[in-house]
């Protein structure tokens, strides 16, 4: 046998061996091909909207007043306190008498007239708008503790992960799986 036969076959040996041994201890030593999730905390965002609310409400209003003056209410009660006084007494003390009953009847019959004005109410409906903020909370993706052999690391995913996430050359695989 020549030398570089035999060179040739103590190399060829050589890398036989040392594959032989790599693959061996890969065997022996796999890498992990899932890491195993820890916890899982969805990481939220809430955004307000401005939304308009309206509703109609029943006013309460005074009725317009015809008789601002409260003429009417005036006239009549100094015409019926005119009449109770003339009723009182005799010669001039009866003339006292209804110009003081007219007096005090116009003044009650004004009075009369302003309570009555005031109680005169009328209804209408009003639609009464006012803006409220709406909240919307939604899910932007997942802080996910992991565990990678010995190591244990924290990393955010856009989708839930499960009870484990893939590996492939040590690295974590982080894209959402496939759909069926």
């Amino acid at each position: 046998m020549n030398k570089s036969m035999l060179a040739g076959v103590i190399a060829g040996a050589v890398a036989v061996t040392a594959i032989g041994g790599v693959a061996g201890y890969k065997a022996l030593n796999p890498e992990p091909e899932f890491a195993e999730v820890l916890a899982v905390k969805p990481v939220t965002e809430t955004t307000k909207t401005p939304k308009e609310v309206c509703e109609d409400v029943v006013v309460n209003e005074q009725a317009p007043v015809k008789d601002t003056n409260r003429i009417a209410g005036t006239a009549i009660g100094a015409v019926a306190g005119g009449l109770l006084g003339s009723q009182v007494g005799g010669g001039t003390g009866r003339t006292v008498a209804t110009v003081a009953g007219a007096a005090a009847g116009g003044y009650a019959g004004n009075q009369v007239q302003k309570n009555m004005q005031e109680k005169n109410t009328v209804s209408r409906t009003e639609r009464r708008c006012r803006t409220v903020q709406e909240s919307h909370t939604r899910t932007i993706g997942y802080d996910v503790r992991y565990r990678l052999g010995e190591e244990e690391g924290q990393v955010r995913m856009d989708h839930q992960p499960g009870p484990r996430i893939p590996v492939k050359g040590g690295k974590l695989q982080l894209d959402a799986p496939a759909a069926p």
